[in-house]
């Protein structure tokens, strides 16, 4: 039986599931595949513990050119993360023919273009169905099982550690900054939170998935990008009372005007199954002009669920391999001659319904100011929630949604209800999606 050779760089928590995963089912993934796949070396900054990888007799080096430049390798499998040196490593392992996978979400949003133009010109394959959803198979899906369809577009739960201090604050009642210490000490979120709480994290995602849904090149850096940081359990509870849930959503929407690339707090109705993902899961929502509406659930990161997904990668280049076929799948799902630019919307041109919650002084006529200004700017209230005071400064809160209307004529009705008199300027505002 053919033997696949893989190296691996990095050895930490993905590594080890890879490693894991590998030798566990290597009987039923050569029964899939007609072939052996074999870890024959590795690199890491710290080797010593990597007999506890159950990584066998293989070759074991902190310099990672080692591993690039081993001439019986046939796949080099990435999980470094970060943008550089993972970058470099990856550019040099197309440069020496090898087919690359990767986990690294990071890497692809940013520098994917320059990555897959390497690739195609050296006539090998990256694979990164771990980059997004950890091991949910939505890459795969997007690529091929989709290919049918137009997608129209789709919304996602991609981020665990946002997810999880959500689901915290709406079933405990908590309050951000105490889920937040909470999820660092689980092991969820870092010691610096910054890419999961403000957003960064789930807009390299999309940034993905928006590239595979249209044919467009990745562009990472038009995502608008908000955090869930000045959510608090006020809003949780007001969004119940509505019948909603807040979630930490990635939207990628193809409008007459253009694509939306978008990551935000959303309120979603209690009903919509992707409403009801909770903790540290992820979840796709797809809405495609054939298939209509799907959904794709599943544990979005930890070592086993993201190494099932590296290791698919791995078969399905392994299968190319073995039977001396070129791996077929375009890189983003469309021919690398068809990825066509296309019209990113700034968010002030995006529409949707808005929750607006904002603290006022107790004094008749404040609400009928209020409603003039959304009046005035054609913004049509859904529905009003004024609760009695919570303390003894003599401000009520007031809950305000929204039918839809362009962001920018929100915009200009908040500044104008900021200004007023007895309204304090400390209002929120949280985009809202029916998702239907």
């Amino acid at each position: 039986m053919k033997t696949v050779n893989v190296g691996l760089l990095g050895l930490g928590t993905v590594g080890g599931g890879t490693a894991t995963v590998l030798s566990r089912n290597a009987e039923e993934i050569s029964r899939r595949i007609g072939c052996e796949i074999k870890i024959t070396h590795a690199a890491a900054k710290e080797i010593e513990h990597a007999s506890d990888l159950g990584l066998g007799d293989i070759k074991l080096s902190t310099d990672a050119a080692n591993v690039i430049g081993d001439e019986s390798i046939d796949i080099i499998v990435e999980l470094i993360g970060g943008y550089e040196p993972a970058r470099t490593f990856v550019l040099q392992a197309i440069e020496n023919g090898k087919h690359v996978v990767t986990a690294n979400k990071a890497l692809i949003a940013k520098h994917g273009n320059e990555i897959f133009e390497a690739a195609e010109k050296k006539g090998v394959s990256v694979c990164y169905e771990a980059a997004v959803a950890g091991g949910i198979p939505i890459i795969k899906a997007m690529r091929e099982s989709l290919a049918a369809n137009k997608v129209n577009w789709l919304a996602g739960i991609i981020n665990g550690t946002g997810n999880f201090i959500l689901t915290e604050m709406r079933d405990k009642g908590r309050d951000f900054a105490d889920v937040l210490k909470e999820a660092q000490q689980l092991g969820y979120a870092e010691a610096d939170p910054t890419f999961d709480v403000e957003g960064i994290d789930a807009a390299h995602k999309l940034a993905i998935l928006a590239s595979l849904a249209f044919g467009m090149p990745l562009s990472f850096d038009k995502v608008f990008t908000e955090g869930i940081t000045k959510i608090t359990s006020e809003d949780v509870v007001y969004a119940n009372e509505l019948g909603y849930r807040i979630k930490h959503l990635g939207l990628a929407v193809r409008t007459d005007d253009g694509i939306e690339m978008r990551v935000h707090p959303t309120l979603i109705p209690e009903g919509r199954l992707i409403a009801n993902v909770d903790g540290v899961m992820n979840a796709v929502l797809v809405e495609c002009d054939a298939l209509g509406p799907s959904l794709y659930y599943g544990a979005g990161a930890g070592a086993e669920p993201t190494a099932s997904a590296v290791v698919a990668d791995i078969t399905d280049l392994a299968r190319a391999i073995v039977s001396d076929t070129k791996y077929a799948i375009p890189h983003l799902s469309f021919q690398a001659d068809a990825i066509q630019e296309q019209k990113i919307l700034a968010i002030d041109e995006i529409e949707t319904a808005y929750y607006i919650r904002l603290n006022a002084d107790d004094e008749a006529g404040v609400m009928a100011e209020i409603s003039g200004i959304l009046a005035e700017n054609q913004i049509s209230i859904d529905a009003i929630v004024q609760n009695p005071p919570v303390d003894d400064s003599g401000n009520i809160p007031i809950v305000i949604l929204t039918h839809r209307v362009k962001e920018k004529k929100m915009n200009d009705a908040l500044e104008q209800i900021k200004a007023l008199e007895h309204v304090e300027d400390d209002l929120l505002r949280i985009r809202v999606e029916s998702l239907g």
